[in-house]
Formats: structure tokens, C-alpha cells, sequence
């Protein structure tokens, strides 16, 4: 940093910051979901959003151990995040809002809580534990399995004195008093809170152990847990747990059908439900697939999900126009429901929900996919999971500013309507997007419409609207070094530069239309807006156009015949 003041005479050599960073462009492809689970566990809170980076990941904290993920009653959300990382989706959030459908007969099972399954080497089971009923309103118990020591042998029993099976040895050693660490013993304590609650020492997996006490016979008296011994048989050493610390959870609350819709909209500042997913700023899209399984279930009606369809595009608009706080470049992708399968249907639905959104979209129709519950039977699912790991591969392959369209969606094996050219005359100008399978090629996405009005051109395509949306966040990031610098000629300049350099970057990408990148975009910054009354409040204007590149919806070819001896005229 240069110096201010110089008192003695020399050289000075000073590194200058100039105060220009170069904007780096941020994320589009990462998702958000929100839907049933078969399980919550680890880190993953029911109505709470929870990083996913993998389908492996998913499994960890939404499947149960050693399961494949899916549901009993066919919940949506595991096709449609299974959908969006074979589709070549990055990362995602994810919002399990239950495992089982409010009002669903409870399935009769053993235990009454959660069971934990402690493991040991090979990450296979050994310890099972269960909170008791009568504590589970009280919480989560955390149980820490620590390594432990042989308990000292009654006095006078020593090696000359034969042990119960008459060898008076352990391991092939002999003792006096205490016999020698085989490493298989442990010790258990039992704790909520920071609060030591129980605390077992001296513990083996040896039912009939001579320095210690059997782990099942130990915690037989708990006032908190239920244990059970689940390794197959073997060495005692071979079957002890390992050490770590480990949560025994109470059963999930689940939600009444009264209070579904309530729980699901969720409250903002607890970061829960609808509203506790859109307060993570980096995703840029999201979906609800189980919306349409609650109202397939009678659950909800046809008004409720158009009212959290209209909370969920509402928000999105909201923090573009900066009414909601948030990020400003999320859209979501709506499903059609399952009973309006004809076109006809759609487009008389789609005009009874009434809501236009340029940050909204929607794909038609469902799709089939295999059901591993059903040893691979097709179900037929909401395509919108599908779709955003589309929208994620061609972010990555291409762009942002290409189009998701005329791709094939992966893992997808039919359609539930085959949609032709004449019914998509009907739908593709309403913005309602297609996909159809066509001879010899496939089934392929045909669509790349916003549900913005119809007469709203700038923002008919879903790659203008991400394209801007990624422009105005990447600047909105890359800008914040120039909060409270003085606010003159000087700083305007160095933002022209960065921004220019930002555009003319993505310009060379092909993201913009122009031969040269004056056609392409302007930055302007300078007295003219920043005017004496301007600055006195503090405020520096910056006005960015950009001129997007917009897909060819419509490949036309003009075709005429010609008569080569009047077109070349006499000679």
C-alpha cells in the first residue's frame, strides 16, 4: 500500500492496490427441492433445508441405511433429485417436509422411536439402540462410546485359581488382580444437552465376559435407552463398537393435514418450509414435486396448490425487485397436475390458476420413469427434477445462455401423453413447454418458454431470463470493493473498466448478439448521472445494457423455384 508521508530520503518501493477486481461470474446450476423423504437423519432437520452434493449424499441423510432412497408411498422427491443428478445437475438443497404423508395409516414396526445402528470394523452393525417412549418429548440423547478398561478380578482370584471355564487365563495370559487390555473393552456414556445422564464402564460384546460386563446386561436398567446386540457371531474384539459419538433421535413430529399447508410455507426467519429454502442465495432454481402427491392424495385442493405455486413465484419475483430480501436470479419450475392430461386440460388449468411469472416455467407432460419399489415398473412423476438437471448440464456444456431445449432428458423411458405439432400450436404460445418423442430421435425437450404473458416478449425465454439474472448477480458480487470508496471521476472509471471487461468476456462466449462489443453492450458511468445531488447522498448510478442472444424457436427456410434462363437474362 502506498505511503501517505516520506521523512528521510531514499527509494520507495510500494505495491499499489488499484481497487479494480474482475468480476467472476456466479453459479446458475444449483437447485432446490422441497418434498417427502423416506428418512431424515445426520445433520438433515425436518422443514430444513440441507446441502446435497451427490445421490450418495442424498442417501445419507434421506434414505434409510443400506436403502435404495425411494418411498413406500412413492413420494416424488427421490426421482425427481435421482432425475436431476443423471441429468448432469451440480449441487443442491434439499427440503424433506416429512416421511409419510399427513393422515397416512402409521406402519406397525418394532420399535417405537428411531433405531441407531452403532457399527464396527467394515462399517458393519453392532450395537442397536432405541430411545425409550417416555423419553422421546424430551429429545435427543448423544451416546459416546470411548475406549475402556478390564474391571479388576475379585481378590485372591488370580492365575493359579481357575476362572470360570476352568483356565484361570484371558487371551493366554494369566493376572493376579487385573487382567490385560485385549482392546475390547469400552465404555458408554449417555448424554442430552451437555448433561451427563448415564455413564457405563468396563463393558464387552462377551456375553459371558471375565473382566468386564456384558454391554446388553449393563444398560438393561437404563432410564433412557433400549440396546440390542446385533453383530453375527464372532470374537468379542472383532464385534465391539467403535468409538465416536452418535445420536439417538426421538421420532419425527409428524405433520397433522390441518397444519400441512401451514408447515409448508414455513416461517423465514427459522429458515423452514418454502420460505426457509428461498434464504439460501445460491440457488438459482427450484421445484416442489410433491406438491402434486399431497393433492393426488386429497390432501390439499386445487386452491392450495395454487397458493403455494403463487408463494413459491412470488418470492422469486420478490427478490428481483428487491422487495423480499435474497438473491434476484431463482426461478421455479412448476408441474402441471396429474389429472389434467390432455392439452386441453392443461391450457384450461393453466388459465385457472391465472399467475404469469417471466420467473416461472413449466413442462408438459409427466414423465415415466423406473420405480426400484416395483422391481423397475414404470411411475409416471413431474417432470420438473428432470428438467433442472437439463437446465444444469447445458449451464455447464454450453452456458447459460443456450437454451435447455432439443436435449434428451436422461433416465426418462415414456411419456404420459404424446404430445403432436398441432397441440403444441396450442400450448407453446401460452408458454407451456413440451416434451416429445420423435421418430427416430427420441424424447427430447421442445420448450423453452417462461410463463411470462405473451405479449411480453423480452422475457419469453427462459435462457434471456437466466442470462440477465446471472449478469446482474455476477455484477451485484463483483462490485462490492467499491462500497465506500470515494465517489468521484476516478472510481467511475475503474467500475466502467470491470464491468466492460465482465460483459466483453461473455460477449467472446456468445452470450451476446453483436460483430463488435459496442453492438453487443454499453457501460455508462459519469457526471451525467452522477450528478452534484446524486453523490451528496451518497449513491454512485451505473447504467448497463446488454443485447442477449435469444434461441431460434423457429428455423425457417424460404423455398422457390427458379428458371435459370430468365434468371440469368440474355447475354
Amino acid at each position: 500500500m502506498a505511503r501517505l508521508d516520506y521523512s528521510a530520503p531514499g527509494v520507495y518501493v510500494e505495491e499499489v492496490d488499484r481497487g479494480a477486481r474482475p468480476i467472476d461470474g456466479v453459479s446458475t446450476s444449483i437447485a432446490g427441492f422441497i418434498g417427502f423423504t423416506e428418512d431424515i437423519r445426520d445433520d438433515a432437520e425436518l422443514f430444513k433445508p440441507m446441502l446435497v452434493t451427490t445421490w450418495t449424499q442424498y442417501l445419507r441423510y434421506f434414505a434409510k441405511p443400506n436403502s435404495d432412497g425411494y418411498t413406500d408411498f412413492d413420494a416424488y422427491l427421490p426421482f425427481a433429485v435421482r432425475g436431476y443428478f443423471l441429468n448432469g445437475g451440480g449441487r443442491c438443497w434439499v427440503t424433506s417436509i416429512g416421511t409419510q404423508l399427513p393422515g397416512m395409516k402409521q406402519v406397525e414396526v418394532e420399535e417405537e422411536t428411531p433405531a441407531l445402528e452403532i457399527p464396527r470394523r467394515g462399517n458393519r452393525p453392532s450395537l442397536k439402540l432405541n430411545l425409550l417412549p417416555q423419553q422421546a418429548e424430551e429429545g435427543n440423547v448423544k451416546i459416546e462410546i470411548i475406549d475402556g478398561f478390564p474391571r479388576a478380578l475379585p481378590p485372591g482370584m488370580d492365575g493359579d485359581e481357575e476362572d470360570a471355564e476352568g483356565t484361570g487365563t484371558l487371551g493366554g495370559n494369566t493376572w493376579s488382580e487385573t487382567p490385560p487390555d485385549t482392546g475390547e473393552f469400552f465404555d458408554i456414556r449417555i448424554s442430552r444437552d451437555g448433561e451427563v445422564l448415564e455413564q457405563y464402564e468396563h463393558l464387552s460384546m462377551d456375553p459371558e465376559p471375565q473382566a468386564a460386563t456384558y454391554v446388553v446386561e449393563a444398560l438393561r436398567g437404563s432410564q433412557y435407552v433400549a440396546i440390542g446386540d446385533i453383530a453375527q457371531p464372532g470374537q468379542p474384539l472383532a464385534r465391539r463398537p467403535l468409538n465416536g459419538e452418535y445420536e439417538v433421535k426421538a421420532p419425527l413430529e409428524q405433520t397433522s393435514p390441518e397444519q400441512f399447508t401451514k408447515k409448508v410455507e414455513g416461517v423465514r426467519d427459522d429458515r423452514t418450509g418454502v420460505r426457509g429454502i428461498f434464504e439460501i442465495d445460491e440457488i438459482t432454481m427450484l421445484c416442489f414435486p410433491d406438491l402434486m402427491r399431497a393433492y393426488e392424495t386429497g390432501l390439499i385442493d386445487l386452491e392450495q396448490v395454487h397458493g403455494v405455486m403463487e408463494t413459491m413465484v412470488s418470492l422469486s419475483e420478490g427478490s428481483s425487485d428487491g422487495d423480499i430480501p435474497g438473491a434476484s436470479n431463482r426461478m421455479v419450475v412448476l408441474d402441471p397436475p396429474p389429472d389434467q392430461t390432455r392439452p386441453q386440460d392443461v391450457v384450461k388449468w393453466l388459465d385457472a390458476f391465472g399467475r404469469r411469472s417471466m420467473f416461472s416455467a413449466m413442462y408438459y407432460p409427466w414423465i415415466k420413469v423406473p420405480n426400484p419399489r416395483k422391481a423397475g415398473r414404470p411411475i409416471l412423476i413431474p417432470p420438473s427434477g428432470h428438467m433442472m438437471g437439463v437446465w444444469g448440464r447445458t449451464d455447464e456444456t454450453r452456458g447459460v445462455h443456450k437454451a435447455p431445449a432439443n436435449e434428451v432428458p436422461r433416465g426418462v423411458t415414456g411419456l404420459a401423453y404424446d404430445v403432436n405439432f398441432r397441440e403444441q400450436e396450442l400450448l407453446n404460445p401460452l408458454g407451456i413447454n413440451c416434451i416429445r418423442k420423435f421418430p427416430n430421435r427420441g424424447i427430447r425437450i421442445w420448450g423453452a418458454r417462461t410463463l411470462v404473458e405473451p405479449d411480453i416478449t423480452e422475457w419469453r425465454y427462459i435462457s434471456v431470463r437466466r442470462l440477465i439474472s446471472y449478469i446482474e448477480r455476477s455484477i451485484e458480487i463483483g462490485t462490492q470493493w467499491a462500497v465506500f470508496e470515494p465517489n468521484d471521476p476516478k472510481l467511475w472509471s475503474k467500475v466502467r473498466y470491470v464491468v466492460s471487461s465482465f460483459l466483453e468476456r461473455i460477449w467472446r462466449e456468445g452470450a451476446l448478439v453483436g460483430r463488435v462489443p459496442q453492438q453487443a453492450f454499453f457501460v455508462k458511468c459519469d457526471e451525467e448521472i452522477n450528478t452534484p445531488e446524486t453523490m451528496a447522498l451518497g449513491r454512485l448510478y451505473v447504467e448497463v445494457g446488454v443485447s442477449p442472444v435469444r434461441p431460434a424457436e423457429f428455423v425457417v427456410f424460404r423455398i422457390s423455384q427458379m428458371n435459370f434462363q430468365l434468371d440469368q437474362g440474355d447475354d
